[in-house]
């Protein structure tokens, strides 16, 4: 009897229970969330970053400064092309094998199964600079 009353209780219980089904659906746009979630989440990361890159001041140049300054380095550049084929008569475009000294630079050109290799030593500082042209 305390069995049949005890399923009668159970049967009772149950019947006003409601079930929904579970889902989720993520927030990250980059896991399947919603796209319009991707500014939320960077202003959210942008406010929480504690690193703040360093800002300078942009200084603006008019139109006549900067005429100036590209018609500087036009001419300059001109002055160090003259000069430079000056030196490098005898050696053309490259490819003839060698060391030479510009200064403080110490260039040395040779060929290797790589293709050509350029050298650049600057002697000042050290600094040391690897050019290699690929054979055709």
């Amino acid at each position: 009897m305390k069995l049949k009353v005890f399923i009668l209780l159970f049967f009772i219980s149950t019947t006003g229970v409601i079930a929904q089904q579970f889902s989720y659906k993520p927030t990250n746009p980059a896991f399947g969330g919603d796209t319009f979630n991707y500014n939320w989440l960077l202003s959210s990361a942008t406010s929480q970053n504690g690193f703040k890159e360093a800002t300078t001041p942009r200084t603006t140049q008019s139109a006549l400064d900067r005429f100036g300054a590209t018609l500087n380095q036009q001419v300059l550049s001109q002055i160090s092309r003259s000069l430079l084929a000056q030196q490098l008569e005898s050696v053309g475009n490259f490819s003839q094998e060698g060391s030479f000294t510009f200064g403080s630079l110490n260039v040395e050109i040779f060929d290797s199964n790589e293709g050509l290799v350029i050298n650049i030593l600057d002697t000042s500082n050290g600094e040391e600079t690897q050019v290699i042209v690929p054979n055709p």
